[in-house]
Protein backbone atom coordinates (compact mmCIF):
# COMPACT_ATOMS: atom_id res chain seq x y z
CA UNK A 1 0.00 0.00 0.00
CA UNK A 2 2.79 2.28 0.69
CA UNK A 3 4.32 1.83 -2.36
CA UNK A 4 1.05 2.99 -4.41
CA UNK A 5 0.25 6.25 -1.91
CA UNK A 6 2.65 8.82 -1.21
CA UNK A 7 -0.09 8.78 1.66
CA UNK A 8 1.13 5.97 3.58
CA UNK A 9 4.26 5.52 4.78
CA UNK A 10 5.61 2.01 6.28
CA UNK A 11 8.59 0.12 8.12
CA UNK A 12 9.55 -2.95 8.03
CA UNK A 13 12.03 -4.53 10.88
CA UNK A 14 13.56 -7.91 11.97
CA UNK A 15 11.71 -8.83 15.15
CA UNK A 16 14.48 -11.06 16.43
CA UNK A 17 17.18 -7.35 16.20
CA UNK A 18 14.31 -5.16 17.94
CA UNK A 19 13.52 -7.22 21.10
CA UNK A 20 11.92 -3.62 22.69
CA UNK A 21 9.57 -3.31 19.95
CA UNK A 22 9.01 -6.87 19.65
CA UNK A 23 7.92 -7.08 23.32
CA UNK A 24 5.86 -3.80 23.02
CA UNK A 25 4.17 -4.78 20.10
CA UNK A 26 3.75 -8.44 21.32
CA UNK A 27 4.91 -10.21 18.34
CA UNK A 28 5.01 -13.68 18.39
CA UNK A 29 4.80 -14.35 15.15
CA UNK A 30 5.58 -13.30 11.52
CA UNK A 31 4.07 -11.81 9.68
CA UNK A 32 2.70 -8.97 12.12
CA UNK A 33 1.32 -5.89 10.65
CA UNK A 34 0.50 -2.81 13.16
CA UNK A 35 -1.54 -0.22 11.67
CA UNK A 36 -1.65 3.32 13.27
CA UNK A 37 -0.32 1.69 16.49
CA UNK A 38 -3.65 0.02 16.92
CA UNK A 39 -4.96 -1.78 14.55
CA UNK A 40 -2.80 -5.75 14.34
CA UNK A 41 -3.05 -8.10 11.64
CA UNK A 42 -1.46 -11.16 11.74
CA UNK A 43 -0.22 -13.70 9.28
CA UNK A 44 0.14 -13.63 5.99
CA UNK A 45 -3.29 -12.59 3.93
CA UNK A 46 -4.67 -12.14 0.21
CA UNK A 47 -4.10 -9.11 -0.84
CA UNK A 48 -7.88 -8.11 -0.73
CA UNK A 49 -8.14 -9.55 3.01
CA UNK A 50 -5.16 -7.48 3.87
CA UNK A 51 -6.11 -4.32 2.58
CA UNK A 52 -9.34 -4.61 4.43
CA UNK A 53 -8.49 -5.42 7.59
CA UNK A 54 -5.87 -2.59 7.71
CA UNK A 55 -8.55 0.11 6.45
CA UNK A 56 -10.86 -1.78 9.40
CA UNK A 57 -13.41 -2.67 6.98
CA UNK A 58 -15.94 -5.95 7.69
CA UNK A 59 -15.02 -9.05 5.88
CA UNK A 60 -16.30 -9.25 2.24
CA UNK A 61 -19.44 -11.98 2.26
CA UNK A 62 -18.07 -15.62 1.06
CA UNK A 63 -19.37 -15.80 -3.06
CA UNK A 64 -22.85 -17.39 -3.24
CA UNK A 65 -22.65 -21.12 -5.47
Amino acid sequence: MARESPLIRASSIDASEFMELSMTYRVTGVPKTIVNGTTEIFGALPEAQFVRSALGLPEADAPQA
